[in-house]
């Protein structure tokens, strides 16, 4: 078994994730892997990176296959008994114009953006060391939605309180009304994407609770953070920062030294905590 610490990075092939791993092949002492559901694209990003004189590996990571996550997860705690960083970049929005009915793109990007990154953290937050960081791509669309919601959800989404049991409830209801047609009259904003992402920054500060409760004495650090507007193939060319901008906050995160104690189940943009 490696001794080598190992970083992981979520929907890396392009974008903002690959704009990470590059970040981290340069920084991180160790391992650095690049994850994409498609084998072919994870590779050529990686021998881009190597063109660059950066050394990344590739694993296969499907978010929205629990068999594909917990490939990655036997591998990584065979091959490294663990892990040491985990950014959760993989995601999906739908295109402001496009004409799929509003209740499909609610359940395909929910799907993605909620459940499949709880489940990668369901089976990978037991592997994460000592120490270890976790960054959970989230977005300020995140507080926009949230502000768009009635009183009653914004309360619910703000709770110190709230389990992952009825933060799930409340996605899965959130999918439900939009297949009835209630979405609006039951108090949720216009946007499948913003509520998918409300799901990740509350999520975030329950895990963070959790590792209080249950690992307090491991020092890991897991918060939420936005990358801000990036120019990507899902933000589009008019975008204010490239893809290495909008990693910085991320890779600070995910490189926060061994001796810090904060910030921890925050929600993070341009490196400064935000009221959520």
């Amino acid at each position: 078994m490696s001794s080598v610490p190992v970083a992981v990075v979520t929907g890396a092939n392009k974008g903002i994730g690959f704009a990470i791993v590059r970040a981290l092949c340069r920084q991180f002492p160790g391992d650095v892997y690049l994850t994409a559901r498609d084998p072919g694209r994870g590779q050529e990003a990686v021998a881009r990176l190597q063109q660059e004189g950066l050394r990344a590996l590739f694993h296969q990571l499907d978010i929205d296959d629990l068999q594909s996550i917990r490939a990655l997860r036997d591998f990584l705690r065979e091959k490294y008994g663990g892990l040491n960083v985990l950014v959760n970049n993989a995601g999906i929005a739908f295109k402001v114009h496009d004409t799929t009915p509003f209740a499909v793109q609610a359940e395909v990007t929910l799907k993605t953006n909620f459940f499949g990154t709880r489940n990668v953290c369901t089976e990978l937050l037991p592997l994460v060391k000592p120490y270890g960081r976790v960054v959970n791509v989230s977005s300020m669309v995140s507080s926009s939605a949230l502000g768009g919601c009635s009183q009653e959800l914004q309360q619910k989404f703000r709770s110190d309180t709230i389990t992952e049991e009825e933060l799930v409830q409340l996605m899965t209801k959130f999918v439900e009304d939009t297949k009835r047609g209630v979405h609006d009259k039951e108090g949720w904003p216009n946007t499948a994407y913003g509520v998918s992402k409300i799901g990740v920054t509350v999520l975030s500060r329950i895990q963070a609770r959790l590792l209080n409760e249950e690992r307090k004495g491991d020092h890991i650090l897991l918060n939420a953070c936005c990358p801000g507007w990036v120019r990507t193939d899902m933000a589009g060319p008019r975008a204010t920062k490239s893809p290495e901008e909008g990693a910085e906050t991320p890779v600070y995160l995910a490189l926060l030294p061994s001796d810090a104690d904060a910030p921890h189940g925050q929600f993070v943009s341009d490196k400064t905590v935000r009221p959520w």
